[in-house]
């Protein structure tokens, strides 16, 4: 029987099997995130991350759910494939492009005695058409639109961040049952291609506290695109200015929304749990 090699990494929290691609083959991704992300009878974790070569960028970078479906982009999982490269000798470059389903995007390591510290991640400009998130509108844009879920009516702001976020600002985050109300919306007929939901507080307008119901896993301890989607809705809803800390469940990000280039920057750690084989 043929032995894989793996690496549990997490950002803040979310979790992911990494596996190098370089020198590993992975045959059957999507099967293969179903059995390790299993809490009780894999590896456990919100899915898995394919370390890639590419042809346009330093890397590509491959990323399936829980559930087995492939992900456009992952905030935290960028950041921890960014760790994973250097802190393992794949590279020796502090400034990295890595190719995803959601495009080119630039890695800067903030490195300290000799291994990564914490990652900023140039995230792109948000998507705001609704066409383009996806999201079923009946105007050009989703924001502060309302919408109908599970007997509750909640008003949300739609971003794509390279994968589609619905946001809603409530009142307080921690009373709120995700389980129950997750699933309906992540699901919901206005999104062709599913959602990840975001539910945000704001506690003023440099730091909001958020909890997210990922698309294709359910709660997470931690989103890092939704984390961007967050701020960039609390913008256009005047909630908060453009730099904010983002207080998750599992620790904190910094995300800027810079006026003069329209992108999204965060940063954030990155975290080795262990290594083995299966």
């Amino acid at each position: 029987m043929l032995r894989l090699k793996f690496t549990k990494m997490h950002g803040i929290g979310n979790d992911y099997v990494h596996i190098n691609c370089l020198t590993e083959t992975v045959d059957d991704p999507a099967a293969l995130s179903r059995r390790l992300s299993d809490r009780h009878f894999g590896i456990g974790g919100d899915g898995i991350i394919l370390i890639c070569p590419s042809e346009t960028a330093d890397f590509r970078m491959r990323i399936f759910n829980a559930d087995g479906s492939e992900a456009q982009m992952c905030g935290n999982g960028i950041r921890s494939f960014g760790k994973y490269v250097f802190d393992r000798g794949l590279t020796d470059k502090t400034v990295l492009t890595i190719e995803t389903l959601a495009g080119l995007k630039t890695l800067t390591l903030n490195v300290e005695n000799g291994t990564v510290a914490t990652v900023s991640v140039d995230m792109g400009a948000p998507i705001l058409k609704a066409a383009d998130i996806p999201v079923l509108s009946d105007t050009e844009d989703f924001i502060k639109k309302l919408i109908t879920s599970g007997g509750e009516t909640y008003t949300m702001t739609c971003v794509s961040m390279g994968n589609p976020h619905g946001v809603i600002f409530v009142d307080s985050v921690d009373a709120l049952d995700l389980v129950q109300i997750g699933p309906p919306l992540e699901n919901h007929t206005i999104f062709p291609e599913r959602a990840n939901i975001e539910f945000v507080e704001c506690l003023n307008d440099e730091t909001l506290k958020m909890r997210v119901w990922e698309r294709g896993s359910g709660e997470t301890l931690a989103c890092g695109t939704g984390a961007c989607a967050a701020l960039v809705a609390a913008v256009l809803n005047g909630k908060a200015h453009r730099h904010a800390t983002l207080l998750l469940r599992g620790g904190a990000l910094d995300i800027d929304w810079d006026e003069s280039t329209n992108h999204v920057f965060m940063t954030g750690p990155a975290e080795f749990v262990f290594d083995g084989d299966i």
